[in-house]
């Protein structure tokens, strides 16, 4: 029987006010895993009603019992692994590897949160008054409307509220329709358990159709003050134009079109290891994910024939058989669309090295091109899927003209045995993120993490996510009182 889920509004389980439910369907099999609750505008209302009731004693609650809450959410999310790989395997595919892998990052998501509760904030500033005091105090914004996306949707749950929870604020999450017990309702159940208070933290499902209007009904609802989205760049343009429209302020984390670059001094076992887990993790499907694969061409035969190889031996299928490495798509649509871009590419010239051809359903096998020309649409678009582009380059230049050749700019890799050569390449990629020696997925708790062009604005992380969702407030003591001049 298919699990059956509500809204969570107010620290309750409620259905839909129309009573409308939609199904959550499993990219694998095909079959109805899910049936949850269908939001509509007025669910969107009462959510943010509960959010703004809750605000003020939330914000107020002493820090060590906000602090209290979120350690424990920790050690209940940590021990939820076998639950978490069932989600993410029958709601969008997630091999068992990656399921794990998000348990563990989102706990200590949840952990980093906690110590920004306690962490020193704010600055005393120097006053041109004689015996005044100067103080810039950061302050929760209010509700924040936050949007979870499906691909990492544990780790990307966990991160669209930790940091606005953390900072004083309540939310209103609206987790995305291809996972919304695994990136919105699981979040709830943890922090609901851990002892979140009722109205701090609500999820409004909502059925794929009505994804406009339930997001733009909750942007534009004054009590609304900041919007948390982590998605593509299509959509984040949307969301990013709600938001001015209505002078909130956004943190955007969007698509990438990202590139590991193989320096001539890398060491070539290395260098193919790092890159097949950047292109191949979750089939491809991480805004981090290494869409290029740029090599020097002193290493280019050998890199790609190991590359190729270890490519062809990836076992790809059912994401509940613990060795499979490239699991389904999210969505049979999405291997149609990867599978699309590779006909394109060809069409225009490219060559396969490896995979190509039809999915089954939504499995797209593993595959490498290369001389893929600037016409194809593999050539600018973000692939999300398992598919690379293999190309060479002559030197630093070349390989640094290529990996920004692109609107976005989220991460990269560069691989090299000398630290000096690699963070010289470095300073000169225009990406929010770099990893020196180390491919292009990566993500720790305490960093700042976004990207720059089309890959969004604004931190994740650390002090920076606490920065991202409040206010900075100037208040003065005077110790004395002023001589006014009339």
């Amino acid at each position: 029987m298919p699990i059956t889920r509500e809204l969570f509004i107010g620290g309750k389980d409620v259905p839909a006010a129309s009573g409308r439910t939609t199904e959550d369907i499993n990219p694998y099999t095909g079959e109805v895993y899910a049936t949850v609750a269908a939001a509509g505008p007025e669910d969107v209302r009462r959510a943010v009603d509960a959010a703004d009731a809750a605000f003020e004693e939330w914000a107020a609650l002493a820090p060590f019992a906000r602090r209290a809450i979120f350690l424990k959410a920790a050690d209940l999310l940590d021990a939820r692994g076998e639950q978490v790989a069932e989600l993410m395997a029958n709601e969008a595919g997630g091999t068992r590897p990656w399921a794990y892998f998000n348990v563990a990052l989102a706990a200590n998501m949840l952990r980093e949160a906690a110590a920004a509760v306690t962490a020193p904030r704010g600055e005393v500033l120097n006053a041109q008054e004689q015996g005044a005091l100067g103080l810039a105090v950061r302050e929760p914004l209010g509700v924040v409307a936050a949007f979870a996306p499906w691909n990492a949707p544990v780790i990307l749950g966990v991160r669209a509220v930790a940091a606005p929870l953390a900072a004083g604020n309540t939310v209103v999450v609206k987790p995305s329709e291809d996972a919304p017990l695994a990136c919105g309702l699981l979040v709830a159940d943890v922090l609901r358990e851990a002892g979140l208070p009722d109205g701090v933290l609500n999820v409004v499902t909502n059925a794929r159709e009505d994804a406009a209007e339930i997001a733009e009904t909750l942007i534009a609802d004054a009590r609304v003050r900041g919007v948390n989205f982590t998605g593509s760049t299509p959509v984040g343009r949307i969301i990013g134009e709600h938001a001015a429209r209505h002078l909130k302020p956004a943190v955007l984390e969007l698509g990438g079109k990202n590139a590991v670059i193989v320096l001539d001094d890398a060491d070539v076992d290395y260098a193919v290891n790092a890159a097949v887990f950047s292109v191949f993790m979750n089939a491809g499907q991480i805004c981090m994910s290494g869409d290029r694969i740029l090599v020097h061409e002193s290493l280019a035969e050998e890199f790609t024939q190991r590359f190729t190889t270890k490519v062809a031996s990836l076992q790809s299928g059912d994401p509940g058989d613990p060795h499979t490495v490239v699991g389904p798509l999210v969505a049979a649509s999405s291997a149609q669309r990867v599978a699309s871009l590779v006909r394109d590419a060809v069409a225009k010239g490219a060559k396969v090295l490896v995979g190509g051809g039809e999915p089954e359903g939504a499995v797209h096998p593993a595959t490498v091109l290369t001389e893929v020309p600037k016409e194809a649409d593999l050539y600018h678009a973000e692939s999300f899927g398992p598919v690379c582009v293999v190309e060479s380059f002559a030197d630093d230049s070349t390989a640094i003209t290529l990996a920004n050749d692109t609107e976005n700019g989220l991460t990269c890799g560069i691989i090299t045995e000398n630290a000096t050569h690699g963070l010289a390449v470095a300073r000169r990629i225009r990406t929010g993120i770099v990893h020196v020696n180390d491919q292009s997925v990566a993500d720790e708790p305490h960093a700042p993490f976004g990207g720059a062009k089309a890959s969004g604005y604004g931190r994740f992380g650390g002090r920076w996510g606490i920065e991202a969702f409040s206010n900075t407030r100037w208040v003065t003591i005077a110790t004395q009182q002023a001589h006014y001049p009339f």
